[in-house]
């Protein structure tokens, strides 16, 4: 009779015990372009090691159930006039604009999805210690806008793995856009950057005072 009194009491007290809350979201931030390239922290980047195979892409992408993969997933989500889907995820028709060369492109065999910063540079500062895995959602990352980008071929690969010390879009008027993008990428993976990369983006946060960067760290 105790045993049974006891479980009942047990029993009770669990009932009026509040449910654990559920973890928080993780939180976006944002920060003048000043501020997010002084969050930025410092190191010497390193290539050794480097091979593009370790970033597994394109996979199925957000959405494994509609066929396309990220690539197609990006284009279709940023198209300015949307694409006919066909079998297979084939897309044809649509609008997209390139804003690294402020170009209109209506065809998306004309187009790359530009990691923001690079598969190598992401190496070079930080995705080295990366699981496998983690590197496959940093190449297939469609959790913040900026991560990837449809823009012209020709862009992308007159940038290919450059840093902004190195290169900027040919458009002159999104120099403010594309550092806060690329800093708010850095940001969101927690990655580093180097001496003239940090001086680069120093000289272009100086230009662009009314600049933010938001960014949510990547799960």
């Amino acid at each position: 009779m105790l045993n049974a009194v006891l479980r009942g009491l047990a029993a009770a007290t669990l009932a009026v015990l509040p449910l654990a809350a559920p973890s928080p979201a993780l939180a976006a931030e944002t920060l003048t372009l000043t501020e997010a390239v002084a969050a930025l922290p410092l190191a010497t980047e390193s290539r050794d090691g480097y091979d593009r195979d370790k970033f597994r892409h394109w996979n199925t992408g957000d959405d494994p159930a509609d066929g396309c993969n990220t690539r197609n997933e990006v284009l279709i989500h940023e198209a300015v006039e949307p694409p006919t889907i066909g079998p297979g995820c084939r897309l044809t028709g649509g609008t997209w604009w390139s804003y690294y060369d402020a170009t209109t492109v209506t065809s998306a065999r004309a187009l790359d999805i530009d990691h923001m910063v690079p598969l190598a540079e992401s190496w070079d500062s930080g995705a080295s210690a990366w699981t496998a895995q983690r590197r496959e959602q940093y190449a297939n990352d469609q959790g913040a806008e900026a991560s990837l980008v449809a823009v012209t071929a020709r862009s992308n690969r007159s940038k290919a793995d450059q840093d902004p010390s190195e290169w900027l879009p040919p458009a002159a008027e999104v120099h403010c856009r594309y550092a806060a993008e690329w800093v708010g990428t850095k940001l969101r993976w927690a990655l580093s950057a180097d001496g003239p990369e940090l001086a680069a983006l120093h000289d272009i946060a100086g230009e662009c005072p009314d600049q933010t960067v938001t960014y949510e760290l990547a799960a």
